[in-house]
Order: structure tokens, then C-alpha cells, then sequence
């Protein structure tokens, strides 16, 4: 929509239409619930176990967790929280490594790093929360390293909570057949659904309300956006994208404008 406003509106919308954790995140209500209910019942009533979310790319899985980790911050202070991006990695097994790190544990290879894990993981001590991002770049031949990480919250003493958050909804069915033979081992799942248009409008328009003056994009752009996007993925990622990419082309537009104003007194 025509917006008269200086170039600072469009980069106030620009800046709210970056995919960063928000306040509060639009018709994820129900999945951030069972999230805090998983992390404060197993890390604070001490349980080890294991989550499995699952979700396309955009339906919010990393933001509400990321979220649900900052709100509890102080209730989980007194545990040890470790989040690795596995698409960081360079291979499956070097997942151990990187925890190892982290843990402050010393440097070992092969066998030996995997036993002083476990040894670390059952000893006494403050809880653990594991997140594992992107899990699904762990797959290897055998799911050896996959079924390392998911028996570990089994084993007697362990002190481990694991979260894994992957696209792919049948991961633990198809990779992992063999903790359902033990019910105990078998993780939790938590499903992202794409969003829907609804959804994915009240997002755009959260977003672009803590743009103060008129609105920079007209209510039918965000809903026809939103229509659009929700049709192909669901993904709010991309209906952010879309909307920042339209804010970039209305600033041009307009600075183009005030740049081809003709001068006053007929100056040069």
C-alpha cells in the first residue's frame, strides 16, 4: 500500500520480518505447552527419556523450543543444557566429540569416547538436556550413532534428557525400529503440522503491528501471501521472506520517486 512514511518504517519492517524467536509464537499454543511440560517434568522431576519432534522446514520447531528454553530459563538453571546444530558436523560419529567438548570431558577416540560418555551420563550429578537440531544428519549405516544417543537416557542411573528435532515425520519408525521392541525406549514424538493461511496471517500481521504509523503492506497482501504459501509449504519462513522481499521493493520504488522530484526554483 502507498505508505508516507520516512525510510525508517521500512526498516523497522524489514528488521520484524526476520525469522528470529518472537515473544509469543502465532498457533503454536499447543505444541510450546507439551514442549515445557516434556522439559520440566523429565528435567526437573529428574526422568531421563527422549523427545522426537518432527516438522517440515518453517513450521516452527526450532523457535518454540528456543523459546520454551529462554521462558525456563531460571527453572532449569540447575541442570546442564547442550544444543548442537548437526548440520554443523562433519560427519555422524563426530557428534560425540562435539558433546564430549561441551561437557568439558578429555579428549579420547573410538570406543573409549563413547564409554566415558556413558560413564559421565550415569555418574552422579546434574540432569543433562541434550537438543539435537537437524537429527536426521546422524543417519548412518546400521543408525549406530542413532540408537547410541536414544538408548543412552536407558541406562540404569542415566542422567540424560534428549530432544531431537528432524523433518522427516518417520524417522524414529523407519531408522529406529529397534527401540520400539523396548517401550520404555521408545522416544516421545511431537508433530509440527504446516501452517495454515489463517496461521500464517495472524503471524505476517503480529509481525508487522509493531510497526508504528500506517500499515506498510495492505491486509489483502498478507492474506493473499499468506494463501499462497500455505498452499505449497506452510512454511512461515518463506511467508516472512515474500513480505520483506515486497517491503524492499516498495522502499526502492519510493526512494526512487524522491530521487526524480523536480527541484524548487527550477535549480539543476
Amino acid at each position: 500500500s502507498s505508505c508516507s512514511c520516512a525510510g525508517s518504517c521500512y526498516q523497522q519492517a524489514k528488521q520484524v520480518l526476520h525469522a528470529a524467536v518472537p515473544e509469543r509464537l502465532q498457533g503454536r499454543e499447543r505444541e510450546t505447552g507439551m514442549l515445557r511440560q516434556f522439559l520440566l517434568e523429565h528435567v526437573l522431576g529428574r526422568r531421563p527419556g527422549s523427545l522426537y519432534v518432527s516438522g517440515a522446514p518453517g513450521t516452527g520447531k526450532t523457535a518454540c523450543l528456543s523459546r520454551v528454553l529462554l521462558d525456563c530459563k531460571d527453572k532449569l538453571a540447575g541442570s546442564r543444557t547442550v544444543v548442537l546444530n548437526c548440520m554443523a558436523l562433519g560427519s555422524p560419529h563426530s557428534v560425540f566429540p562435539a558433546l564430549a567438548q561441551q561437557l568439558g570431558l578429555p579428549v579420547a577416540t573410538g570406543r573409549e569416547r563413547i564409554r566415558s560418555l556413558e560413564k559421565h551420563l550415569t555418574a552422579k550429578g546434574p540432569m543433562v538436556l541434550l537438543v539435537l537440531d537437524e537429527l536426521d544428519q546422524l543417519e548412518s549405516k546400521g543408525q549406530d550413532v542413532l540408537y547410541t544417543l536414544f538408548e543412552w537416557p536407558q541406562l540404569p542411573s542415566s542422567r540424560l534428557v534428549l530432544v531431537g528435532l528432524a523433518n522427516a515425520l518417520d524417522l524414529t519408525d523407519r531408522s529406529l525400529a529397534r527401540l520400539g521392541a523396548h517401550l520404555a525406549g521408545k522416544p516421545r514424538l511431537l508433530h509440527f503440522p504446516p501452517y495454515t493461511k489463517e496461521q500464517l496471517t495472524l503471524i505476517l500481521q503480529e509481525r508487522l503491528g509493531q510497526v508504528a504509523g500506517d500499515p506498510i503492506l495492505d491486509s489483502a497482501a498478507l492474506q493473499f501471501c499468506a494463501r499462497k504459501v500455505s498452499a505449497v509449504s506452510g512454511d512461515a519462513r518463506k511467508a516472512l521472506d515474500v513480505c520483506r522481499r515486497a517491503v524492499e521493493v516498495v522502499e526502492l520504488e519510493v526512494r526512487g520517486q524522491t530521487l526524480l522530484k523536480p527541484l524548487p526554483r527550477g535549480e539543476s
